[in-house]
């Protein structure tokens, strides 16, 4: 009885101390995870550079926290010799993290778990009061509905806007396609709107082409790049991002690759920033339904529009075949002086710039290869975004960071 009671005493201590030495790789272990990049406990060890047993560990501390399951009896895959690691998946149950989306046609909230996986979303709503805080309020109200339908835990909040966010303070600069005024303070308002609906957890708020472009790459088209740059034009406007080892590159106050402004036009159409021929009006929706020769119309978005444009008349219809044509030209000139000053590893194009490549690839391909620097020898992969609502999922990438970091203190 004795012996018994002390070996399991013991076995308890060593339990223990290998979680005590593998506590500092609990986020490093959840992002792995959270990336994919560890499906089972074998690769984890191998990433973490443990022992097997310091990995296994972990893996039950993050079981434990009802962040991720193990699955010791997985089948093996056909061909395979030994016995197949233990896989590690997502808890189906676990916490979500509630992100919102605003934009020029309306808003959106949706509740997203670990790996990037959207647990639920509301009804886009269509109408954007000029007041930020009463858009903000009901799309928060909307997320936390959704959270006591699901009755899941909320680890926090991300909001994406329109606009760049200046840090430290959270101000919308430019949200010129929003009727809010220039400096609106979204992230405190966001902020107390969360508080305000009982829900627990830091609340973020960042520019949505940048949260699109941190999505892809842990989630999406840009997983693997080094240098991921991502340029993308959803209902109106153009943005774009840079992702440098795995972390937004948001520049000294938040306020980098406003690529948008970018001239590719100079006798073009006037932009809202007071210059001409940006690439913000030149490739943007209602930029190509103009060149198509078509009216925008009130009862579908412009993007919606223009990408059922594409899908349904090219190459068949002259005027859109020739607007094709138009645009890519005008954002292969872009995407080439981009190649020529950051050197990406991979570009990624979201919104109607990934409808516009799939059209053409070859033109667009030609094009940034004509245009940049290092020509065809030098030419990057330009892809197009593979995820839905890829805005909202990386505000919620925003939420999930502090956990990433830090599991055992966030959830504590």
């Amino acid at each position: 009885m004795t012996g018994k009671a002390g070996s399991g005493t013991t076995g308890e201590v060593t339990t223990r101390t290998r979680l005590d030495r593998g506590r500092g790789a609990l986020g490093p272990a959840l992002e792995l995870v959270h990336t994919g990049r560890a499906p089972t406990r074998a690769v984890l060890t191998a990433e973490l550079g443990v022992t097997r047993a310091t990995a296994g560990a972990v893996a039950a501390e993050l079981v434990a926290l009802g962040l991720i399951r193990v699955d010791s009896h997985p089948g093996a895959a056909a061909g395979a010799q030994g016995r197949p690691s233990h896989r590690l998946e997502i808890a189906r149950n676990g916490p979500v993290a509630l992100a919102a989306q605003v934009h020029a046609d309306g808003f959106r909230a949706a509740l997203v778990g670990l790996g990037g996986h959207i647990v639920a979303t509301t009804p886009g709503c269509e109408i954007i009061d000029a007041d930020p805080a009463k858009v903000l309020g009901s799309v928060v109200e909307a997320g936390a509905e959704l959270l006591r339908e699901t009755g899941r835990r909320c680890v926090g909040a991300g909001l994406a806007v329109p606009s760049a966010v200046a840090e430290p303070e959270g101000l919308a600069l430019n949200p010129l396609h929003l009727a809010w005024p220039a400096g609106a303070p979204v992230r405190g308002i966001f902020a107390e709107c969360v508080r305000a609906a009982g829900i627990t957890g830091p609340a973020f708020a960042a520019n949505d082409i940048n949260l699109a472009a941190l999505a892809e790459h842990r989630h999406g088209a840009g997983r693997g790049a080094r240098d991921l740059l991502c340029v993308a034009t959803g209902h109106r406007g153009v943005g774009g991002a840079l992702v440098l080892d795995g972390r937004l590159h948001t520049g000294s106050s938040g306020l980098a690759l406003e690529v948008g402004h970018l001239t590719v036009n100079p006798e073009g159409r006037p932009c809202h920033c007071g210059g001409r021929g940006c690439l913000d009006v030149e490739t943007d929706p209602q930029a190509f339904l103009a060149a198509a020769g078509r009216d925008v119309g009130s009862e579908v978005s412009p993007l919606h529009q223009a990408n059922d444009l594409i899908r349904d008349r090219h190459p068949a219809d002259p005027s859109v075949r020739t607007a094709v044509e138009t645009l890519i030209d005008r954002l292969g000139l872009g995407l080439a002086g981009l190649v020529n000053i950051l050197n990406p590893d991979r570009i990624i194009l979201g919104g109607l710039h990934s409808t516009l490549l799939d059209a053409d690839p070859e033109r667009l391909h030609a094009v940034v290869a004509d245009r940049s620097l290092w020509g065809r020898s030098g030419q990057v992969p330009v892809l197009a975004c593979t995820l839905d609502h890829s805005s909202l999922v990386g505000a919620a990438e925003l939420a999930w960071q502090p956990v990433l970091d830090d599991p055992l203190a966030a959830l504590a």
